[in-house]
């Protein structure tokens, strides 16, 4: 199965769109969604486009292609538009016999990891900012990035899960920055 993994839309009917074009031209299965939907956060700018009314209509218009997890800025009243569930904390995933843990970042992260085993890959959004490394206990630490609001110059980004390869994409060009083999 082909996934699209994306994070902190916060809101951005205009990053939604592009997001949205870049899922049916990458032609994936499923839009795995690391939270931070409809609301830009206390702590940021409104982002471009800033229309969280749109943001639900396009995104529940393909609710049944979507995998969602609930980051920091998502809450119940969240829930009560969006047609597909954003409340788990967390989704499992697994991608050729390794055990994707997808999350937002601000209860799981690099610093606070679930339990994870050599060869495992902690999914998050949340920092805003793309990350592809290994830790020293053997599991993998990756970071879509930010869908709207990219932080430390990296570009408007998600990861595109194809046949047990990660690769990191920019939003706006469709360009690989990054990729990992599995």
């Amino acid at each position: 199965m082909k996934y699209l993994i994306a994070s902190d839309i916060h809101g951005s009917a205009y990053w939604c769109e592009q997001l949205l074009a870049a899922f049916e031209n990458e032609q994936a299965d499923k839009l795995l969604l690391l939270g931070d939907i409809l609301y830009h956060g206390p702590r940021n700018d409104f982002p471009d486009g800033y229309s969280p009314k749109k943001v639900f209509e396009m995104l529940n218009a393909i609710k049944e292609k979507i995998v969602c997890v609930r980051g920091n800025c998502d809450s119940e009243v969240d829930q009560m538009v969006l047609e597909f569930p954003i409340m788990a904390d967390y989704a499992l995933l697994d991608e050729k016999g390794r055990t994707l843990f997808a999350t937002h970042g601000h209860l799981y992260n690099e610093t606070t990891p679930p339990l994870l085993k050599q060869g495992d890959i902690l999914l998050n959004g949340h920092f805003h900012t793309p990350c592809n490394r290994e830790t020293e206990n053997g599991w993998i630490y990756a970071n879509c990035g930010s869908v709207a609001l990219p932080k430390d110059g990296t570009p408007h980004s998600y990861i595109l899960v194809d046949n047990g390869v990660l690769y990191w994409k920019d939003l706006e060009t469709g360009g690989i920055f990054d990729c990992l083999t599995l």
